[in-house]
């Protein structure tokens, strides 16, 4: 086994659960975190020599599995799209061994906007500075700081045992009607 190989398992042994539970937050699905985890560090062995390179690997490691979260996101609105169906049924998600409140959590999560699922995500549950979050999502500190907040609200809402259904919301909606996070 190279050095590269041994440093890769090291880290799994290390990292591979902490990523999971945060992709879990984003994609809400857990047999999904797990692929997506799973495909970041295959593509980490299939290039050993470009990840002996990088600075922060569980850091780039976080971020291929949030692309093709992203990637398999997408070609899952297309899909729906093109089958004019509006919604695909989900099934039953995985939520073995969970708690209550980790299910609640992701519940609510998922009502939110996806950059703003991915910034609470990152932030709270990665616990990355708001800086790491802008450069992971490719966007500025004032945007993440803007996410979070608006997120917060959602989700303080969305969380409240006291509200009734009718005052929860899943996100911020604007002038225009439009959900923003």
């Amino acid at each position: 086994m190279s050095e590269i190989q041994e440093q890769i398992r090291e880290l799994y042994a290390a990292a591979a659960s902490r990523l999971v539970s945060q992709l879990f937050a984003i994609t809400g699905d857990y047999a999904e975190a797990q692929d997506v985890v799973q495909d970041a560090f295959v593509r980490a062995l299939a290039r050993p020599g470009r990840f002996g390179q990088v600075e922060h690997p569980e850091a780039w490691l976080r971020t291929v599995a949030l692309n093709i979260a992203r990637s398999r996101h997408r070609r899952r609105m297309v899909f729906a799209r093109l089958a004019r169906s509006g919604q695909l049924d989900g099934g039953q998600r995985g939520t073995a061994g969970m708690s209550p409140d980790h299910v609640a959590l992701v519940t609510a999560l998922q009502r939110l906007p996806r950059p703003a699922r991915e910034a609470v995500v990152l932030y709270h549950i990665a616990d990355m500075t708001v800086a790491d979050v802008a450069e992971a999502l490719g966007c500025s500190v004032e945007a993440v700081k803007t996410r979070l907040v608006r997120a917060r609200r959602a989700l303080a809402v969305g969380l409240d045992d006291t509200a009734d259904s009718t005052t929860v919301r899943p996100a911020i909606v604007n002038e225009r009607g439009s959900l923003h996070a």
